[in-house]
């Protein structure tokens, strides 16, 4: 917030290049968490994807051909004797590298959307049994309560000039509020 004016500094810098805007543009809408939520759990196979989730079949395509052209799956052919052969779907580095946002939509959903009879999906380390969470934590190693944190313009990030339009350069920090 600027104190000389009461007005919030994020509205001095433009969103033209947000990544969140392009992280949810490769993601695309809701089904990709279902999809992605199956191929974390081994299921890789469309038709085993049919069973476990309510996506429209012609969605469902959709949405795996859009994950592997976004670089999040690859497709690996497979053939089951005597039948055509097929693909299923396989992580990418990319793709893994959600398994933290998917543990969080998880990890929120169960305390603020859970149901009576307690969490149905409980993530754990293959090692040893015992849960696994996510953390925010800053590059020295502390744990980063999210009031605790800002965020701030990057290297990337454009200051709008006063038409409204954006210009390359860096400012001012941004609380999270």
């Amino acid at each position: 917030m600027n104190a000389s004016n009461g007005r919030p500094t994020a509205l001095d810098w433009s969103t033209d290049n947000c990544t969140i805007a392009r992280t949810l543009g490769a993601l695309g809408e809701k089904w990709t968490f279902h999809v992605l939520r199956e191929v974390f759990q081994g299921v890789r196979r469309f038709d085993d994807m049919r069973v476990r989730t309510p996506i429209p079949r012609q969605v469902l395509s959709d949405r795996l051909t859009h994950l592997v052209e976004q670089g999040l799956l690859r497709r690996v052919p497979y053939r089951v004797a005597g039948q055509r052969e097929r693909h299923e779907y396989r992580l990418t580095e990319s793709g893994l590298a959600l398994y933290p946002v998917l543990l969080s939509l998880i990890g929120w959903g169960d305390e603020y959307l859970a149901v009576p009879e307690g969490r149905p999906l409980v993530a754990e380390h293959r090692d040893c049994g015992e849960e696994v969470h996510v953390e925010i934590r800053c590059a020295a190693g502390h744990q980063v309560p999210p009031r605790e944190s800002r965020i701030r313009p990057g290297p990337g990030a454009r200051r709008r000039d006063p038409d409204g339009q954006a210009e390359r350069g860096r400012g001012s920090v941004l609380p999270v509020e």
